[in-house]
């Protein structure tokens, strides 16, 4: 497969081509990270290549963003305490100016973590980790993937009950 899908992240989603998507959520797709220095990160982007900010949303696709938003980051806190014993917390960031579409970062955060990094953004780790071969999401991550993707399924079932 080639990484034409980084070019249009949301379209291929859209087209069932973007292999980062772990679940399609009511607004948005809940994608995992291309990069994993903390193992877990995750992505939710919006289902609309075309908006670029969550006030440019209605009022109830807004509240349909945020709610997605909220179940992804629940689902990286629970299988992140499942797999790693050192998972503190997880971070959520709705940033925007590098990609012109509406995303939301959770980052997971845990104590092995470098003491002067771990209390900090994560925006604030060195350049060469977002690049580090050794980060880039693969096949060693499938465990990651299916836990986080059950436990989105377990809060999708939990919240339709």
């Amino acid at each position: 497969m080639t990484d034409d899908w980084r070019k249009d992240r949301i379209g291929s989603a859209l087209r069932g081509g973007n292999p980062t998507v772990l679940r399609r959520l009511e607004a948005g797709f809940a994608v995992i990270g291309d990069v994993q220095f903390l193992p877990g990160y995750s992505v939710l982007l919006v289902d609309d290549p075309a908006v670029q900010r969550l006030s440019a949303l209605p009022k109830s696709k807004r509240l349909a963003f945020l709610s997605d938003m909220d179940k992804l980051g629940e689902a990286v806190e629970r299988a992140g305490k499942r797999l790693d014993p050192a998972f503190q917390r997880v971070n959520l960031e709705i940033l925007g100016i590098t990609d012109p579409f509406l995303h939301a970062h959770v980052w997971p955060r845990f104590d092995w973590e470098p003491a002067d990094l771990v209390g900090r953004p994560v925006w604030l780790y060195p350049r060469q980790r977002w690049s580090d071969k050794r980060y880039a999401l693969g096949p060693q991550h499938d465990v990651l993937r299916q836990a986080i993707t059950e436990e989105l399924d377990r809060l999708m079932r939990r919240g339709c009950q």
